[in-house]
């Protein structure tokens, strides 16, 4: 991957040579490799910068200036999109590089990754949320399961008590019939011994 930086080697804008310098600058004392583009003398790569800066990116007058940066031909930034990079320790991001070991942007990325790992732990580590859910189904399904063997349970036992009280009153009706029955051939009885005696003193 090659970075390529857009430069105006002629500029009558001292802000310009400023900027400029400041990127070729920085870039040198990190030692990335990078190939210096003039749109001042060449026609060519001033056309192609412009039509390849993103039209969001673009100013106003949508004549883009340098130093624009890009690697390869995807756009990595301005000034100052570079210069905030660099101010957060993100250059080697920026400009879609891999940070070298031992590089404060290394570190600061090894802790990052580190933080997102022990917010969220590997999804190996744990069990696969199906299971998790088949478990927890299993578990509310039997569940069910006992709590409807323990309602037929109950309505056996309410259906069994019914069943005996019924029982009880079938067998005290029974009683209390046999007790009228008594009683009335008791009262027959007794009539028939009353009209016996009537007949006996008749006679």
């Amino acid at each position: 991957m090659v970075i390529k930086v857009f430069l105006a080697s002629s500029s009558g804008s001292t802000a310009i040579k400023k900027k400029q310098q400041d990127v070729v600058s920085f870039l040198d004392a990190l030692k990335v490799d990078y190939t210096e583009l003039d749109i001042a003398c060449n026609e060519q790569n001033r056309m192609w910068m412009r039509q390849n800066v993103p039209e969001e990116k673009k100013p106003s007058n949508g004549i883009p200036l340098p130093p624009q940066i890009f690697n390869e031909e995807s756009y990595c930034g301005d000034y100052d999109t570079f210069f905030d990079a660099k101010e957060d320790n993100r250059v080697y991001t920026f400009l879609g590089l891999p940070p070298p070991p031992g590089s404060k942007e290394a570190e600061q990325t090894d802790k990052e990754l580190n933080g997102t790992l022990e917010e969220h732990p590997d999804d190996a580590a744990e069990v696969p949320v199906e299971e998790r859910n088949g478990g927890s189904h299993r578990e509310e399904e039997e569940g069910e399961r006992e709590g409807e063997g323990g309602e037929a349970e109950d309505e056996e036992t309410e259906g069994d008590t019914a069943l005996a009280e019924e029982e009880d009153e079938e067998e005290a009706e029974g009683e209390e019939d046999n007790e009228e029955e008594a009683q009335a051939e008791e009262e027959e009885d007794q009539e028939r011994e009353d009209l016996r005696s009537e007949e006996d003193e008749e006679e």
